[in-house]
C-alpha cells in the first residue's frame, strides 16, 4: 500500500513541472502606408515642396500674380483713382498708331542695344583673354573687374557718371589740359546716349567672368598644334578660340541683350527723369515709367510693358533660330 502511494506521488510529481514557455517571434514595426496617389506623392516629395514653399510664395505672389494682373490692366483704362474700365485693344491700337513717343523711345532703346551689347562683349572678351594668360594675382583682378557689374546699375554710380560728363566735369577738365574744349556731354543730344553706352560697357565684369571660364575649357594642345603648324596668335584666336567659344558668346549675347532692353536707372538719373535732351535718352522703360507714375495711366503703361515682353521674346527667339548657323558645340 505504501509503495503504491509512493509511486502515485512520484507520478504526480513528475507530471507537475515548470510551465512550458511559449516562444514569440517579434515582428518588425511596419509604418502605415499612405492611401491614394496624393498620400504617396506627399510621402516622397512633401519635404522637398516644404523647402520650396518660400520660392512658390514669391513666384506666385510677386511674379506670376502681378504679371496676370498687369495683362488684365493692359485692356483697361486704370489710372489708380478709379476702378478699371474695360477698353479692349484700345491701348494697343494707340501704341501702334497714335503715340509718337513710343516710336522715339523704341528707336533710342534699339540704338542703345545694338551698340552697347557688342561693344561690351568685345571689351569683356578682350580682358578675359588677357587674364587667361596666367598673370599673378588673378583672383584680385577678377574681383576688381567684376565690381562695376555690381555697382553700375546703382543710383550712386549714375549720379557720379552725370558729374563726370557734365560741362565742368572731370572729363572736360582732362580735355582742357590738352587744349580741347569739351561740350556738356549729357546735355547735347548727339552725345548723351553715348555716355550711357560707355557706362554700359564699363559694366563688363559679369560677361568677362563667363568668358574667362569658357577660355579655361579650351584644350591647350590645340594651340600647341597650331603653333607647330606656324599659325600666328591672331589666327589661333580666329580659328580656335572664337569657334570653341561661340556657345559662351551666344549665352552672354542673349543675357546682355535682355538686360539692355530693361535698362532704366542710368537714363532716369542722368536725364532727371525726362529722357532729354530732345528725347535722346528716352529709354523705353523710362517712357513706361513716365506713363505709369507721371501721368498715372496704369492701363496704358501695362500695355507698354507687355509690348516690351513681346519684343524681348522675339529678339530671343531670333537669336535661338540663328544660333544653329554660327554656334558650334562638341557635336
Amino acid at each position: 500500500m505504501g509503495n503504491k502511494m509512493t509511486g502515485q506521488a512520484a507520478v504526480n510529481i513528475t507530471a507537475v513541472g515548470p510551465p512550458r514557455q511559449q516562444t514569440r517571434t517579434l515582428q518588425p514595426h511596419r509604418k502605415a502606408q499612405p492611401k491614394g496617389w496624393w498620400g504617396k506623392m506627399w510621402q516622397h516629395s512633401g519635404p522637398g515642396y516644404m523647402f520650396l514653399l518660400p520660392w512658390f510664395i514669391g513666384f506666385f505672389g510677386l511674379t506670376l500674380g502681378p504679371a496676370i494682373v498687369s495683362l488684365y490692366l493692359s485692356f483697361t483704362d486704370f489710372d489708380l483713382l478709379r476702378s478699371p474700365n474695360w477698353v479692349g485693344m484700345a491701348n494697343y491700337v494707340r501704341i501702334a498708331t497714335a503715340d509718337p513717343k513710343f516710336a522715339a523711345s523704341m528707336s533710342v532703346t534699339l540704338f542703345f542695344v545694338l551698340f552697347s551689347v557688342p561693344l561690351k562683349l568685345a571689351f569683356a572678351l578682350g580682358v578675359a583673354v588677357v587674364l587667361n594668360r596666367g598673370i599673378r594675382g588673378l583672383p584680385v583682378y577678377r574681383a576688381v573687374f567684376y565690381l562695376p557689374s555690381l555697382l553700375g546699375t546703382s543710383v550712386a554710380i549714375a549720379v557720379l557718371w552725370r558729374q563726370l560728363f557734365a560741362s565742368d566735369g572731370l572729363v572736360n577738365s582732362i580735355l582742357a589740359e590738352f587744349g580741347i574744349q569739351g561740350p556738356s556731354w549729357i546735355s547735347h543730344p548727339s552725345y548723351s546716349i553715348w555716355t550711357l553706352i560707355i557706362l554700359s560697357i564699363w559694366q563688363f565684369g559679369s560677361p568677362m567672368i563667363i568668358f574667362l571660364a569658357g577660355l579655361r575649357q579650351i584644350p591647350t594642345d590645340m594651340y600647341e598644334a597650331a603653333s607647330l603648324d606656324g599659325a600666328s596668335k591672331l589666327r589661333q584666336f580666329i580659328k580656335i578660340t572664337l569657334p570653341l567659344l561661340t556657345p559662351v558668346i551666344f549665352f552672354n549675347a542673349v543675357v546682355q541683350t535682355i538686360d539692355a532692353f530693361k535698362a532704366f536707372t542710368p537714363a532716369f538719373i542722368i536725364s532727371g527723369g525726362t529722357g532729354g535732351p530732345i528725347n535722346s535718352t528716352l529709354f523705353y522703360t523710362l517712357y513706361l515709367y513716365q506713363e505709369a507714375f507721371g501721368f498715372f495711366r496704369m492701363g496704358y503703361a501695362s500695355a507698354l510693358a507687355w509690348v516690351l515682353v513681346v519684343i524681348i521674346a522675339l529678339f530671343t527667339a531670333f537669336s535661338f533660330l540663328t544660333a544653329r548657323f554660327w554656334v558650334h558645340y562638341d557635336d
